[in-house]
């Protein structure tokens, strides 16, 4: 029973010729010049697929161009792209291909729960292996992208609220810097040979959804204070504009106002709800008739600031065959 097909190479003029996904023993082929790889990556993240990707190169800064470009769950570099292990490699996609935390990676456990403590996801990532330098000349320590505004526009949200005397939404802005799981690539355990990494990067943008009137915009206000302590941009229904206008410039630049959030033109990956179950089940229903990717809604209480940070944030997992460049230089220092 069951279709079976034989190992297949396909050569093909763009990427835009594969439309979808292809699973099985299938290579396609595709010739590119060495001064287009920009334009290529930027095609290859076009297609919103995001599961894996490799790069086989002996160049440090080719390895670091695909690496910073890439908008894959798990990138190989000089290796094969399929045996993940689970501590080792945490393994899920992103954008079409995965929604949730990584299979086998530390924020796994924390979307099993139904209560946890307060700093879980920041200590969940600390703990997974500590903070290093990839071992690829020009990759920075930062893995990207790292948006410079998320932390000035957090500080100017916090100054705003002290003045405002808004002293639970300055509470939380500290709070919810520290709590957030966003860091460095982390060292995992692996082979020699093998250096494997794990980094939490923001989300491109979070959409927030709340009530009207005093009581809505204060959760507008928490949920705005946690999409930028996850380094992320939100987006905000057009008729939350006034109170927009009232926050700081910086603050303003990380806000984007939409007239139709369910049009698929309005573009995040994640989604919160302040407010009561009948909108909330409406807002479900608006994000599952969206086309593209799956939108994760997250669903609390009005005046509820337990917001789950590690729900704003994207993992990426980094698999490099130090082998391939000469081995594991750090054995040399071994006596």
């Amino acid at each position: 029973d069951g279709h079976f097909v034989a190992p297949t190479v396909i050569e093909i003029d763009k990427v835009a010729d594969l439309g979808r996904e292809v699973f099985g023993p299938v290579l396609h082929v595709l010739r590119y010049r060495r001064e287009r790889l920009d334009d290529l990556l930027g095609a290859i993240n076009g297609t919103g697929y995001g599961l894996t990707q490799g790069v086989h190169t002996r160049i440090d800064e080719t390895v670091a161009q695909v690496v910073s470009a890439a908008r894959a769950g798990n990138i190989y570099v000089n290796r094969n792209v399929v045996g993940a292990v689970v501590g080792v490699q945490p393994f899920g996609g992103e954008g079409l291909s995965g929604t949730g935390p990584k299979a086998g990676g530390p924020l796994y456990l924390l979307r099993l729960l139904a209560q946890r403590p307060v700093q879980a996801a920041r200590m969940a990532v600390a703990h997974a292996g500590p903070m290093t330098r990839p071992a690829v000349r020009g990759l920075s320590t930062e893995p990207p992208p790292a948006p410079a505004s998320a932390p000035a526009a957090m500080a100017q949200l916090r100054a705003w609220a002290q003045a405002q005397g808004k002293n639970l939404l300055a509470a939380y802005c500290d709070r919810a810097v520290a709590e957030s799981p966003l860091g460095r690539w982390h060292g995992l355990p692996g082979p020699t040979g093998e250096a494997n990494l794990y980094a939490v990067l923001p989300r491109e943008a979070v959409l927030c959804l709340a009530a009207d009137g005093a009581a809505g915009d204060a959760d507008r206000l928490l949920q705005l204070a946690a999409v930028l302590a996850a380094g992320s941009r939100a987006v905000w229904p057009a008729d939350a504009a006034a109170l927009r206008e009232r926050l700081p410039a910086d603050v303003r630049e990380r806000i984007t106002l939409s007239g139709d959030w369910s049009n698929a033109h309005t573009q995040f990956d994640a989604a919160l709800h302040h407010g009561d179950a009948a909108s909330r089940q409406a807002a479900a229903a608006a994000l599952a008739a969206r086309p593209g990717p799956i939108v994760g809604l997250t669903g609390l209480a009005s005046g509820d600031a337990r917001i789950p940070l590690e729900r704003l944030v994207i993992e990426r997992s980094l698999s490099i065959n130090t082998a391939a460049a000469g081995g594991n230089a750090s054995l040399m220092t071994l006596g």
